[in-house]
This record gives C-alpha cells, sequence and structure tokens, in this order.
C-alpha cells in the first residue's frame, strides 16, 4: 500500500484502450448524426470554425456526441462532413460545367491497354 493510497488519495483509472465494440459504435453515430442534424437545421457546417456558435444552437448534441465517441473520432467526424461538403459542391460545379465522372478502374485499363 503506498503513502498516497493511505492518505484517500487515488488516482483515475486509466482510459480506456479497446476499440468500441458495435453497440457503442452505434451509439456515437447516432449521436453524432443528431448533432450534426442540429448544425443543419441551424445552417451551420463547421462546427469547428463556428464553435461559438455550434455551442449555442447544438450545445445539448455535441455533449452527448462527445460523450458516446472518442475524442479522436469527434474531430475525425467534424472535419469529414466539412470535405464531404466541399468534395459534393466541386462535383456539382464540374457537372454544371459539362464534366463527366471518371471510373478510375475503367481508366486504369484504358492506360495499362496503351502501354
Amino acid at each position: 500500500m503506498g503513502l498516497l493510497s493511505s492518505l484517500g488519495i487515488t488516482s483515475p483509472p486509466p482510459p480506456k484502450t479497446t476499440a468500441p465494440d458495435r453497440s457503442e459504435r452505434a451509439k456515437c453515430w447516432e449521436s453524432r448524426d443528431l448533432f450534426f442534424s442540429c448544425l443543419d437545421k441551424n445552417d451551420i457546417l463547421d462546427s469547428i470554425k463556428d464553435s461559438d456558435a455550434a455551442n449555442k444552437e447544438c450545445g445539448a448534441q455535441l455533449k452527448g456526441f462527445e460523450r458516446d465517441c472518442a475524442s479522436s473520432w469527434v474531430e475525425y467526424f467534424k472535419k469529414r462532413r466539412v470535405q464531404e461538403y466541399k468534395k459534393a459542391k466541386l462535383l456539382e460545379q464540374m457537372e454544371a460545367e459539362g464534366g463527366q465522372p471518371l471510373n478510375a478502374v475503367a481508366v486504369a485499363a484504358e492506360q495499362a491497354s496503351k502501354k
């Protein structure tokens, strides 16, 4: 028994190091979807850049999201939301300008046949 434990001082338990199971992932995704739905209703795209507005309008959903997901997942999902939006807008712009989507497998096969 150490000195600190004899004084009634205990250290917090170590952080969870196992990967989340299926039900924990589902709970995380549900919380993420609730938070993102709130952001959509309030026309907030980037909850990192617009953190004040996101906290004001969707604070309860954000707390649930942060509680139910690993912090690395929260950051990843927030950044991915912005990336997916930019990707969709770029594709819309390219299609409006007459661009055609490329099939990567077909392009690779065509390039290989030219060699």
